[in-house]
């Protein structure tokens, strides 16, 4: 039987649209469930697929305690930080779109971050994409913001900007703190790693803020499905061939078009409208990322 593989051309495209379903996937999951006990579940069920995969491929696992704590670490930070933020600023009224435009500007802030910290050299065509991105960004708040109340936004609150700007920093933190230690990881067993912090981290949440109830609907179960097996893992080994095929560069030069793609797909399926000054924000936000992607080209992301 022949075997099918993906072109390395048709592979990132469907790396970011994948990518791009998470903020969707987050929306219809969390009617259902709180966003921790949510990703617990996602989290519990990944693991015990990815463990599946690592045993029929024999990964290989950290050969330290300090290789296993640093993917401990990043893994708080990229999944239990990041995520969490994201579904719990969802779960607080703001639009799936507008998530998607906040957390799009990761790969500036990530250029930034590693400047300070990694001591890398930001140069001016970066600084001028930060400057861009975050001009459409001040537009697409702006626009709803609800003047009538101080620190509100139409539809949502300021606590729900709070936690998704917290998850940004978390993606962008964790990036590059994997990058900095973990950079020779295997990509199966070290994501297996990161997902277990992340659980650990999403227990905690519950225990000290949710009730951890889950109304185990039809709807629940598909999302919950996709986020595991689309999202968690599918994702992965997408990465995967990406990386045989030598096309993982690729996916940050795509990257800035998730926040659009996210907006599309949420007015088709939730009604999200954009307004005149947040389309122009959109436009902004992925032009200013388009012009750093063009020299930091590896996202290093997984949902």
């Amino acid at each position: 039987m022949r075997k099918i593989t993906l072109s390395p051309q048709l592979t990132p495209w469907l790396f970011v649209w994948i990518w791009s379903t998470g903020f969707l996937a987050a929306k219809y999951g969390l009617p259902y469930a709180e966003p921790f006990t949510l990703l617990m579940y996602r989290f519990i069920f990944t693991l015990a697929v990815l463990f599946v995969i690592i045993k029929l491929k024999d990964s290989s696992w950290p050969h330290s305690r300090k290789a296993f704590l640093h993917l401990m670490v990043s893994g708080l930070l990229i999944h239990g930080v990041y995520l969490g933020g994201v579904f719990q600023a969802i779960k607080w009224g703001m639009p799936a779109g507008l998530s998607a435009m906040v957390i799009g500007l990761q790969p500036l802030s990530m250029a930034i971050i590693a400047g300070i910290i990694l001591k890398e050299r930001v140069s001016i065509k970066q600084w001028i994409g930060l400057i861009i991105a975050l001009l459409g960004l001040y537009l697409v708040l702006f626009e709803r913001f609800d003047f009538t109340d101080e620190f509100a936004f139409s539809g949502f609150s300021f606590w729900a900007v709070i936690a998704v700007i917290a998850s940004l920093f978390g993606i962008s933190i964790g990036a590059v703190y994997q990058k900095r230690f973990c950079s020779d990881m295997d990509l199966i067993s070290g994501t297996w790693i990161q997902y277990f912090s992340a659980l650990l981290f999403s227990i905690l949440m519950i225990a000290c803020f949710e009730t951890g109830e889950v109304n185990w609907t039809k709807p629940f179960i598909f999302t919950l499905a996709w986020q595991v097996l689309g999202l968690s893992v599918g994702a992965i080994l997408l990465l995967m061939s990406m990386i045989k095929q030598g096309a993982s560069a690729k996916v940050g030069s795509y990257f800035y078009l998730v926040a659009p793609l996210v907006a599309i797909q949420a007015w088709y399926l939730f009604g999200e409208i954009i307004g005149l000054i947040s389309i122009v924000g959109v436009v902004l936000i992925s032009f200013g990322v388009a012009i750093t992607s063009s020299k930091n080209k590896d996202s290093e992301l997984v949902h």
